[in-house]
């Protein structure tokens, strides 16, 4: 009991940092949507993925994955119904680094569509993965 009182601080420390490797896994982190690429093709393939890029024209034009369609992420809850009609098909929603396809993961989650995922790492992983870009 004594070490318990003396060394206080050190176990403090040791469940701070434990309680911080577990952060993403209780909030939620890959579960909330997040694809790495694999998964990603995986999903576009095998279930007939639609991928929306929510990228501004210009980042678009620079380069996007294969097949899929722009909708600005200021856009997406105006547009995303008429772009997808079939709420059940998953969405793969991407960004540059991952940031605002997580925010519209969000946003097609209120719009109906559960299936909605965001790529973890945007267009960045993507290429780093050396998977097809097109640029328009």
């Amino acid at each position: 009991m004594t070490f318990l009182v003396d060394n206080w601080f050190l176990i403090l420390a040791a469940l701070i940092s434990g309680g911080l490797l577990l952060w993403p896994l209780v909030s939620g982190g890959s579960l909330a949507g997040g694809l790495k690429p694999a998964d990603a093709v995986q999903l576009i393939n095998r279930e007939k993925a639609v991928v929306i890029d929510v990228c501004g024209t210009g980042e678009f034009a620079a380069g996007h994955v294969v097949g899929s369609r722009n909708i600005p992420l200021d856009q997406l809850e105006s547009l995303l119904p008429g772009a997808v009609k079939n709420k059940a098909l998953p969405v793969i929603l991407v960004c540059a680094s991952g940031m605002r396809s997580s925010r519209a993961v969000a946003i097609a989650k209120k719009l109906g569509y559960e299936k909605a995922a965001s790529l973890e790492g945007g267009m960045k992983a993507w290429r780093a993965a050396n998977l097809p870009v097109e640029k328009s």
